[in-house]
């Protein structure tokens, strides 16, 4: 299926390859427009089933491998090139979202020249970053500049000695002017936070002004009793042109509004509107919604079923338009970045190798959703901050947050989670029951049978009958789904909306969706292997570079890593320049801990500290007791000793007997220890008839010769 940023490349007669990327999809007027890559052109429309049957054809094909698909960590964005993609955003962002109204090129000119005039810049520029926008994949990250295909482009001048920039008028009267170096930048940065970036609200001449009396004064005259600074001539400090042009290359508006009236004035009023709340759902896509509930059911361990391991956490994704659950995630993670990932990478994965990792046999057309939505509503804690920021920039995803105590903005979600709950707790065991709680009644967590693994089956079954089966009652059809004869259920609401509406459903690489939202952590590389939370992994890459002998005589060291908290048996090492991974595998050694849940694991590792700290409590007690034991022998030995001893010996004598003593006990223990296998017996009477061999014959020698030893 064709989707938004699609790339399509064309047979051409020429060796030049036609690369073009899809923009917009209208299934109902079968029309697309698309840009082509590498040409500096506007879009341009083309017929939906061209596409589809070139691409039968062989004419046209579908590129997998996108240049513009690399993985972009926020962290890893200098602040210089942060400011620049900002302020490109900042002016096409109003107007790239006018969709398909911004593809046309007589509506598209007037966007163009009011964007230009409200922004202050030319409208080529508008035209550049529009480009270069489209052609990158349509996020936020595509703006960032490409300083390493530039020459002295975004450098810094040097200063030297000449004068920069346009000569003054009346240079006999004015001077010449100053060059602006480091040090005139810091008395700027000085100046402005000190008489700008406050609650006075100092106009911008004013600040100047103050910073000439502070900075730029060389005597001191006294009026009146009173120091009056006397500042220098213009033509040996900074204008105010140079000032001001300082200052709008560096402005930072969030810092300015915050400290000039107030943090929650700018969140209010003029922090930037990445998505509206109130948004209509044109189709398939341009909305979902994500939330989180924790399930009225206790569980137990896939490890030990007699263990109790509390309630689950639930995660939904829901398309807006249709109501179809996109994705899900069950597990042990409070409300947090780490379920809201999972769910997210859900939604965009192949439900069929979902399901079947559950051992649940699906066909596509059963769970169609493995895309990525244009927008996403949640709540403010798990989709604020730097983890939000990869789904804006890398992905280009609109966040929409809900405001505090404010869940009925999301009352489709909201309301699946009662329904579904209301569907499965008659039928599980464990589930929770407060007017059960009387004294003397039975504790409902006892009752608790299922484990992750089947509760997850459970819920899949769950979303399976609400996608395909469940009557939407309170679903209001409009007058086309009426007349196509479309039934209120979610399965079939997608399908007309893919077929009739715009859908904005994105297309992307599952690796590059999977590392954007995976959590990083830090793993060291030790001798032993890579040790991530007390786990040990290996790879290809790391066994042929040698990295466990280098740890292990040089030392460790640290690295970056990724993971999936649902199954710990791979970690993944990011390349420096975040265009590749490693994968790698826990060593087999751990194969207890292989296809388990991250939460589990560590439950399993803190048991097994707790029995270890119980057992050695144990094998110090048994310690003392066989320290007890021996020296109660020892002591009765000792006494044996002294009461045996009817002579005192010297030491020398007693040391040269050592021979003749071991000799005599060795002759003695022979006696007890050798083994006796000649024996008869009569059948009649069933005497034992000894018969005398060699070996009773010496003995009975040896004897006789220890009684004349002792006599």
């Amino acid at each position: 299926m064709l989707t938004i940023n699609t790339l399509i490349s064309w047979k051409t007669d020429n060796d030049n390859k036609k690369v073009e990327r899809i923009l917009w999809i209208e299934p109902q007027s079968n029309i697309t427009y698309v840009i082509d890559v590498n040409l500096n052109a506007f879009p341009y429309s083309r017929l939906l089933s061209d596409i589809e049957e070139s691409i039968k054809q062989g004419i046209a094909f579908i590129e997998t491998d996108d240049a513009f698909g690399r993985i972009i960590n926020e962290e890893d964005i200098s602040e210089k090139d942060r400011e620049v993609r900002n302020k490109a955003w900042e002016i096409i962002s109003e107007i790239v979202c006018l969709e398909p109204l911004i593809f046309i090129p007589k509506e598209r000119r007037n966007l163009i020249k009011k964007v230009s005039a409200l922004h202050n810049v030319h409208e080529n520029t508008v035209v550049k970053y529009l480009k270069k926008y489209w052609k990158r994949g349509k996020t936020k990250n595509a703006l960032l500049p490409d300083y390493y295909q530039c020459g002295g482009k975004g450098k810094e001048k040097s200063t030297g000695i000449l004068k920069r920039g346009r000569p003054r008028k009346n240079t006999e009267i004015f001077g010449e002017g100053i060059n602006v170096n480091d040090d005139i930048k810091r008395v700027f940065r000085i100046a402005v936070n000190k008489y700008y970036h406050t609650s006075a609200q100092n106009s911008l001449m004013l600040t100047y002004e103050l910073m000439r009396k502070e900075f730029f004064s060389s005597e001191v005259k006294m009026e009146n009793g009173i120091e009056v600074p006397i500042v220098k001539p213009s033509s040996e400090v900074p204008s105010y042109a140079q000032f001001k042009y300082w200052f709008e290359k560096e402005r930072n508006l969030k810092k300015e509004i915050s400290l000039r009236r107030s943090a929650k004035k700018y969140e209010q009023e003029n922090r930037p509107i990445i998505g509206s709340s109130t948004a209509e759902a044109l189709g398939p896509g341009s909305i979902y919604q994500v939330d989180a509930t924790v399930a009225d059911v206790y569980l137990v361990s896939q490890f030990n079923r007699n263990w109790i391991i509390g309630r689950p956490v639930v995660y939904g994704v829901i398309d807006v338009f249709s109501r179809l659950v996109t994705g899900i995630y069950i597990g042990l993670e409070g409300p947090s970045w780490v379920g809201a990932m999972m769910a997210l990478a859900n939604a965009a994965m192949d439900k069929v190798e979902f399901c079947r990792n559950y051992g649940i046999e699906i066909s596509t057309k059963e769970w169609p959703a493995c895309h990525l939505p244009d927008a996403i509503l949640a709540d403010r804690g798990e989709l604020e901050g730097k983890n939000a920021e990869n789904l804006i920039n890398a992905l280009g995803i609109k966040i929409m947050n809900t405001p505090p105590y404010r869940a009925d903005w999301k009352g489709i979600i909201e309301q699946n989670f009662k329904t579904t709950s209301d569907r499965v707790k008659p039928f599980v065991p464990g589930v929770v029951n407060p007017d059960l709680r009387e004294r003397g009644d039975k504790d409902y967590r006892l009752d608790a049978k299922l484990n992750l693994y089947e509760f997850t089956q459970i819920m899949i079954k769950s979303v399976l009958y609400h996608n395909n089966q469940h009557l939407l009652r309170n679903y209001n059809r409009e007058e086309m789904m009426i007349e196509d004869d479309v039934k209120c259920i979610p399965l079939e609401l997608w399908n007309w909306g893919i077929t009739n509406r715009s859908g904005k459903l994105r297309s992307a690489d599952a690796d590059i969706v999977k590392l954007c939202l995976m959590p990083t952590a830090t793993a060291t590389v030790t001798g032993k292997g890579i040790k991530f939370k007390n786990l040990y992994y290996s790879s290809k890459m790391t066994l042929k570079e040698n990295w466990f002998e280098k740890a292990r005589n040089k030392g460790s060291w640290k690295i970056k890593i990724s993971y999936d908290p649902r199954n710990m048996k791979y970690i993944y090492i990011i390349s420096p320049d975040h265009s590749d991974f490693e994968k790698c595998y826990m060593l087999d050694y751990q194969k207890s801990y292989f296809d388990k849940y991250y939460e589990e694991i560590e439950y399993l590792q803190e048991k097994e500290k707790l029995d270890m700290k119980k057992m050695a409590d144990d094998e110090l007690q048994k310690k003392v007791d066989l320290m007890a034991e021996i020296e109660s022998i020892v002591a009765t030995a000792d006494l044996e000793s002294k009461k045996e001893r009817i002579f005192q010996e010297s030491d020398s004598k007693r040391v040269q007997g050592i021979r003749r003593n071991r000799r005599i006990e060795r002759a003695l223990n022979r006696e007890s220890e050798a083994f006796e296998l000649s024996k008869e017996t009569d059948k009649k009477n069933g005497e034992v008839i000894h018969i005398d061999s060699d070996m009773e014959l010496l003995i009975r020698k040896q004897k006789e010769a220890l009684k004349k030893i002792y006599e």
